[in-house]
This record gives C-alpha cells, structure tokens and sequence, in this order.
C-alpha cells in the first residue's frame, strides 16, 4: 500500500498565494455542480519551453462543516483524486475547487464523477 503523502500534490502544483486565488476568483473561468464548484483561469500560451505547471487549490468554508475533521477529509479525498487527474489535465492553468455544503455527503467516487465533469466542461481534461 502506498503512503498517503505521495497521493499529495507536488509543490509545482499547489495554488497556495491569496493573490493567485483572487486572480482564479476574478478572472477565471465557472462552472459548478452539486457538490464543487470549479474556476479556472489558464495564464498566458504554453511554449514547449517553459511549461507552466496547473496549480490546484481548494476553498473550503465553516459553512460546510463546522468540525474542521469532516473539512479536512473533504480536502483529503479531493487531493487524491486531483492527484490522480493531474496527468490528464493540460499545462498552464490555475485551478480553484471550491466546496458545497453538499460536500458532506459525498464519496470518494462522486468526488471523481464530478470533478471529472467539470475539468472537461472547462476544456482542461485531455481526451474527455
């Protein structure tokens, strides 16, 4: 069995600055579903020579849950499955998933159903 540390995302992928969020907030593109909701904003041309890594962060709000341990499994169920869509996914876009309240009852496998639905509805899953 693997260690839960390497289904994080490497460092090169993790959206982690608030101003990199606000910039996803306000430029980006939206798309939702019942549980998340996606933004995305792809920054400028990738040139084969400097290939700008996706970044991935994730918003999650007390709305959600007020016990920070139902928050934190959220989190932790949709790093994996963005760990596992990342090779799918194309270079040079910020990314923001963003939790519903409608979160909690959701499971690992509709966590990938939706997010899935939503990268491809934004034109960033290759082959989908």
């Amino acid at each position: 069995m693997q260690d839960e540390s390497t289904w994080m995302l490497s460092k090169p992928h993790r959206l982690t600055c608030s101003q990199d969020f606000v910039t996803v907030y306000r430029l980006g593109k939206r798309c939702s579903c019942s549980a998340l909701v996606l933004r995305a904003y792809q920054h400028r041309p990738v040139s084969p020579a400097d290939p700008h890594p996706t970044r991935i962060g994730f918003s999650i709000s007390h709305k959600v849950s007020k016990q920070a341990v139902v928050r934190n499994r959220i989190k932790r169920q949709l790093r994996v499955v963005c760990y596992q869509l990342l090779p799918n996914l194309q270079p040079g876009w910020d990314v923001v998933v963003v939790v519903r309240s409608a979160a909690v009852r959701c499971d690992y496998w509709q966590f990938l159903q939706q997010l899935r639905k939503l990268f491809a509805e934004v034109e960033i899953l290759n082959g989908y």
